[in-house]
């Protein structure tokens, strides 16, 4: 026998559906979200503001060029756009080159699609529909298709979640000037590249910007590999492409993030544990840095690693005890020992650093294979440029007097640091100014006259040894 429910005659909210504790939570992050958006795009109206800084700041530049008969040199066509990028980096704790490129697509919204702008910043819509208008948007020349184009994006919009709606935008700009698109994709193709960015725990993330049918290739290549690889570890028991039952050991690819999913219930004693995705990522390595890859894929690329990288290991870390502190790659962070020790045995010579018990900062280098004091003892202290946000390392940066050696700057490590061509460039060639303040801090000061600061990583890392509580005294 079935009990039947009548369904309430009305439904205004999900409070008359007996849970209204759901409806006050959803009103209550929809609303944050409307105020989250105004802010973000009220930055973005800030960042807007910045560029015509920029501009009156070149425009000045060149005034002043031509009344000393000359005219601005090209390379230094671009220092007013760095020196602001810097100034608004250092205050929001984050990369100038971020910043430079924020500024830019704030600059095209707010200009181009100023209608995006009204509706993201009256919450109809999110930061990433916003942006997403706007940088496929740029693509169409004309003001006519651009304006066709944002309505019909800005109906998308209101009702698709940013993924579908970039994917729609992408489809109506390409619709309405096809020729525009085709040139888009074919400077896409120019702009190719890796990039590496770092993640936690002791990995990273290598990106390949690719033409699609080669990406596609790519992956096919070393998810066959991988395969044949687990398929030779699993010799012997048959899988369900073999004509074999369904509890016969098969595996599929159809676990999280490629993960290797078991579907029988008889694995072989032998049979490799890793998953297809892991598989991959170790064949890639071995091709990467060895120009073959083995029949096993075993990630050994390491034992092949050429590039110059700063590692600062623990004397007993490296002797293999695990309570002695961790292996630091120099503009990332921890990384594996057991990875480190390997690096190690393979290093042609090593730097041995001598720090201050107390503070952390490099007191003393020395080498096995002797190579120049100064040079490894500033290496050691900086392990990247020292302008505060940056992260290029030591080894691709300049050593930089901070008060030049022509105005009588000495060569010493309270006067030396290093910068990457960048930032080098800006420091002289602006109106930022730099100087040491000891245990090598820098501080910089900006044209707004603001002032940072930059620690050398060692003292930022540092974690003191706990002191023994003194004795109580006496009664």
């Amino acid at each position: 026998m079935h009990a039947l429910i009548d369904p309430p005659s009305s439904v205004s909210s999900s409070a008359e559906l007996g849970w209204p504790g759901l409806d006050a939570v959803v009103t209550g992050v929809v609303d944050a979200r409307r105020r989250v958006a105004a802010a973000q795009a009220a930055e973005a109206r800030f960042l807007a503001d910045a560029v015509g800084l920029v501009a009156e700041r070149a425009a000045l530049l060149r005034q002043e060029a031509q009344q000393q008969g000359g005219s601005v040199r090209s390379s230094d066509a671009d220092l007013p756009l760095r020196e602001v990028a810097l100034e608004l980096a250092m205050a929001l704790r984050v990369s100038d080159r971020g910043v430079q490129r924020r500024m830019s697509e704030a600059y095209l919204l707010t200009t181009l699609f100023p209608r995006t702008l009204e509706v993201w910043a009256g919450g109809e819509i999110d930061a990433a529909h916003a942006w997403a208008i706007s940088r496929t948007g740029t693509l169409l020349t004309s003001e006519s298709d651009r304006a066709r184009y944002e309505t019909l994006a800005l109906e998308v919009a209101r009702t698709e979640s940013p993924v579908r709606m970039a994917a729609a935008a992408k489809a109506i700009a390409a619709t309405i000037d096809p020729a525009a698109f085709t040139e888009a994709a074919q400077r896409a193709y120019d702009e190719r590249s890796v990039r590496f960015f770092p993640l936690e725990d002791g990995m990273a993330r290598l990106i390949a910007d690719l033409p699609a049918p080669l990406a596609h290739a790519i992956h096919d290549t070393l998810t066959a590999r991988g395969r044949a690889i687990l398929d030779q570890s699993d010799e012997g028991v048959p899988h369900r492409d073999e004509g074999a039952s369904s509890d016969a050991g098969a595996y599929t690819d159809d676990g999280p993030h490629g993960g290797r999913v078991i579907t029988g219930s008889r694995p072989c004693a032998h049979a490799d544990t890793r998953t297809l995705a892991q598989v991959r990522a170790d064949i890639l390595t071995d091709l990467l840095l060895t120009a073959t890859a083995s029949t096993r894929a075993t990630g050994a690329g390491i034992e092949a690693v050429t590039a110059q990288i700063q590692v600062t290991v623990p004397a007993l870390t490296l002797a293999g005890d695990p309570n002695s502190g961790p292996a630091l790659l120099a503009g990332y962070g921890p990384i594996d020992p057991a990875i480190a020790r390997r690096l190690a045995a393979l290093a042609p010579g090593w730097d041995r650093v001598f720090t201050d018990p107390t503070t952390g900062i490099p007191v003393a280098v020395d080498r096995y294979r002797p190579s120049a004091k100064l040079r490894r003892y500033l290496a050691a202290r900086d392990e990247r440029c020292r302008t505060p946000g940056c992260i290029r390392p030591a080894h691709r940066c300049d050593r930089d007097h901070t008060t030049a050696a022509a105005d009588g700057g000495p060569t010493a490590p309270d006067n030396l640091a290093h910068l990457c061509r960048r930032h080098h460039t800006v420091k002289h060639h602006t109106a930022w100014r730099v100087r040491h303040l000891g245990h090598g801090t820098l501080e910089w000061t900006s044209p707004a006259g603001r002032h940072y600061e930059d620690r050398p990583p060692s003292l930022v890392r540092f974690v003191p040894e706990p002191t023994t509580p003194a004795d109580p005294p006496p009664f």
